[in-house]
């Protein structure tokens, strides 16, 4: 009898197992009456169902059965306690009933229990609740009657009916995983049939495993029939009997769950393999045999860029295809991996000669789309070569053919460079027309059988003649241009040349014409002493050089484009006005050139004089008696103050210009032996500053 088939009754608690235990160790099982008719019927089940569950041994240590019948009447007592001589009358050693205070004082002389003993087969006492305890230790008895011991009925039961489950469960599912593994011992039979639903447990046996885990861990925590907390209370045997049964159960379940996964291990791993030997059978069918025909099909590399594009686009649609089955071989070849792992002896030979086949042929496949791919590549990489650089002569040839006019050096240039840029360019183009072509070439006479193992010429000679028949064409078209470029080259270059020299000498008038205007506006100091006179001298001369070298470079280059005006059969736009210019610069400069160094070869004599009386008589320059050396000194003087007051070129095409700083130079000589005050000379400089005057 299971709880969950009467757990309405259960529910009820007519009776119950607290798990207490008489002075005897004999259990104790209490009836609690109330005050409603208590069915005999379900009262006589629910005893039958509990009286099931303690051991032969714990039944034959007797039962100490309490009537609970302060709430009910005394007929239902007398007939509960004469259903037991019915239900467990070799069980019971002792009935308690626990009676209330004064009620049935009358009525229990019509009925003596100890008179009955023998035909009852057991004593009944009566008794009050408070006086229970002199049969029954109060750590024995529950609450209801004084006592300490705790029970809870439906932790019990909901315990008890998880017991029960998990014994039905697991019963049942170690009797299906023993037919199953015992089955799948028997033979091959079973190897050549898969799994189905009828080889599956009707159970999860995890769930299982699990319930019964959660059941032991209850059951070693001793709370199967009380809860947490209160005094301690002593399990019945059953309960304690319990644990090694729930464990005996779990370590069957555990290894005949293990012998099962093993056998869905094995009959999976089956399956498997079979799967994948006809998975790998039609891979390997396709590819040699519609894969290899697609390929053999294939075999031009096209006449032009178009073609060669159309073919690779075919290419690419047969490409779609076979990705589609190496999808299928990588998803192949990791299961064959796994199961390579797993290191199976007895699949192992089977696997790796699968795997290698498979491999072999996916491999050999994929190399002859990559050689064919690669092969359209390099074609339309040829052909475009080819047709940029049939544009590259197309345009040479153009600008040959258009006649260059001297117009200016820029656009000449700049036309010289464009040609340059086209010459270049072609060289380029034909080098890698040849290098492509070679490669082409190299593939084409590498070109693998399509055939697996078997020698299939393909005819490669029209592809051949074609790529050689291009680059012949190509080498002639730029010979027969080279001759004519280079003659527009040497053209264009002196043209380049000529204009560059005219650019370079007006460049030179021009440098010498602001040497000149430097000349006359800043280099106009005389010095305050004989040496640095002295040093403003060198420095001008050292000028006066820098201003030749310009002028010599500019009569070279006037005469350089006279040469290349005649070789080029043309006549010189700038030189006609270049040298005149150049000339009457150069004659301006000179002029100025020398009137400064006079000027300072004056000041350099004028300051030594100065400078040799002033050492002789320091203190007193007044008291000077030498009245010649005097008028010598103040001569000089003059004579210099005069020059400066002269233009240093004339307007008859020698320029006019002169600055004049008379006031300084007077402060200086009629102080002789005195400086000019700080700022003097440079404030006459800015009030009458750096002028030209033209007369």
């Amino acid at each position: 009898m299971e709880a969950s088939v009467i757990l309405p009754i259960l529910k009820k608690k007519l009776a119950f197992l607290s798990g207490g235990k008489d002075r005897r160790s004999g259990l104790i099982l209490t009836i609690p009456l109330c005050l409603e008719q208590t069915n005999m019927d379900e009262l006589s089940v629910t005893l039958d169902y509990l009286l099931s569950i303690p051991s032969e041994k714990c039944k034959a240590r007797g039962f100490t059965v309490i009537v609970d019948g302060r709430k009910s009447q005394w007929n239902v007592v007398k007939t509960v306690v004469l259903m037991l001589q019915n239900v467990v009358p070799a069980e019971v050693s002792l009935v308690c009933v626990v009676k209330p205070d004064e009620f049935w004082d009358k009525k229990v002389t019509h009925f003596c229990f100890w008179k009955e003993k023998d035909r009852l087969g057991f004593e009944v006492i009566l008794v009050s609740a408070n006086k229970l305890t002199r049969y029954i230790e109060p750590c024995q008895l529950t609450e209801d009657f004084g006592g300490s011991l705790t029970y809870d009925h439906m932790d019990w039961l909901n315990k008890r009916l998880v017991f029960e489950k998990f014994t039905k469960e697991s019963t049942s599912l170690l009797d299906e995983l023993a037919l199953i593994n015992n089955g799948s011992d028997k033979g091959n039979q079973e190897k050549e049939r898969s799994v189905d639903l009828n080889f599956l447990p009707s159970v999860d046996p995890e769930t299982v495993l699990q319930t019964g885990h959660e059941l032991l861990s209850e059951l070693q925590q001793r709370r199967f029939n009380g809860s947490d907390g209160g005094v301690s209370w002593s399990p019945m045997d059953d309960e304690l009997l319990a644990q090694p049964q729930v464990m005996k159960l779990l370590d069957s379940l555990r290894e005949q769950y293990t012998r099962y996964q093993e056998v869905c291990r094995q009959r999976s791993k089956r399956t498997q393999l079979e799967e994948i030997q006809q998975k790998v059978m039609q891979v390997v069918n396709w590819l040699e045999g519609p894969g290899s025909e697609q390929l053999r099909a294939q075999w031009g590399i096209g006449d032009s860029i178009r073609a060669s594009q159309a073919l690779q686009q075919k290419h690419e649609e047969i490409e779609s295809q076979h990705s589609e089955w190496f999808a299928v071989y990588v998803e192949l070849n990791q299961q064959i991996a796994a199961l390579l792992n797993a290191g199976d002896e007895e699949d192992l030979v089977e696997l790796k000669s699968l795997q290698q086949q498979l491999s072999d042929v996916c491999y050999r496949q994929a190399s002859q789309l990559e050689f064919r791919q690669n092969l359209l590549q390099a074609a339309l990489e040829f052909h475009g070569v080819a047709q940029d650089l049939s544009q590259q002569l197309d345009g040479l040839l153009g600008m040959l053919c258009v006649d260059v006019a001297p117009a200016d050096g820029a656009s000449i240039q700049q036309t010289l460079k464009l040609l340059e840029e086209k010459l270049k360019s072609v060289d380029v183009g034909l080098q890698g027309l040849r290098e492509k072509g070679q490669g082409l070439l190299d593939q084409i006479s590498n070109q693998a059988s399509w055939a697996y193992g078997k020698d299939v010429t393909i005819e490669n000679k029209e592809n051949v003649d074609h790529i050689q028949g291009v680059m012949e064409d190509m080498q002639l078209r730029k010979q027969r241009q080279s001759l004519t470029t280079n003659v527009r080259w040497v053209r264009m270059l002196q043209m380049v040349q000529l204009f560059k020299c005219e650019e370079d000498a007006a460049q030179a008038v021009e440098w010498l014409s602001e040497l000149l205007d430097a000349l006359l506006k800043t280099h106009i100091r005389l010095g305050d002493d004989a040496q640095e006179t002295k040093v403003l001298l060198e420095k001008h001369r050292k000028f006066v050089d820098v201003a030749q070298s310009t002028y010599d470079y500019g009569r070279q280059l006037l005469q350089a484009t006279v040469v290349l005006c005649q070789s080029l059969r043309c006549t010189s736009r700038s030189s006609g006005d270049t040298l005149p210019r150049l000339n009457r610069v150069w004659k301006q400069f000179t002029i100025a050139s020398e009137e400064r160094v006079h000027r300072l070869e004056m000041a350099i004599a004028f300051h030594s004089n100065t400078e040799k009386i002033l050492q002789d008589c320091p203190e007193e320059p007044e008291a000077i008696n030498d009245e010649e050396q005097f008028d010598e000194i103040e001569a000089v003087g003059k004579s210099l103050l005069d020059r400066l007051t002269v233009p240093v070129v004339y307007p008859d095409g020698y320029g006019a210009c002169s600055y004049n700083f008379t006031r300084g130079l007077v402060h200086e000589i009629h102080t002789p032996g005195g400086r000019p005050q700080p700022g003097l000379q440079e404030d006459a400089g800015q009030a009458e500053g750096p002028h030209h005057t033209t007369t």
